[in-house]
């Protein structure tokens, strides 16, 4: 599979216009998960003719097209990430919205033992967990 969500785009026959490559960049290069709104930001700061709509429709394209996943951690905003991320899974902090990304060999290696058990073979999870930072 190629290697960058333009290369992707274009493996999929999906039409790139030089407003979904700056957006399909700005992806790229993210590291947060960002909504539609931050996005639209960083987009419109490379080329102030991206409009909000374009930014929807775009990120909705790439999710149909298996580019892009669909993140919503309850707080009323759907995030987006690379669909070609290796695997990973989610800490949100409830009250600063932050997300941590973690692997956690002993949580992979439960999940199959609980699939297992239960008479299955694991082919893919998502875990989110959700916390506040520990006083110290």
């Amino acid at each position: 599979m190629p290697d960058t969500i333009i290369s992707r785009c274009e493996a999929k026959g999906l039409r790139m216009t030089e407003q979904r490559r700056v957006i399909a960049a700005v992806l790229q290069e993210s590291a947060d998960h960002p909504d539609v709104e931050e996005l639209y930001a960083r987009a419109s700061a490379r080329d102030a003719g991206i409009s909000l709509a374009t930014v929807y429709r775009t990120v909705k394209l790439f999710e149909e097209a298996g580019i892009l996943d669909k993140l919503e951690f309850g707080d009323g905003r759907a995030r987006y990430e690379d669909a070609e991320r290796e695997h990973h899974d989610h800490l949100i902090d409830i009250n600063s919205g932050e997300v941590i990304e973690f692997v956690d060999p002993e949580i992979e290696a439960l999940q199959e033992k609980i699939a297992a058990k239960l008479g299955y073979t694991l082919k893919g999870h998502k875990l989110e967990l959700y916390g506040v930072p520990i006083k110290k």
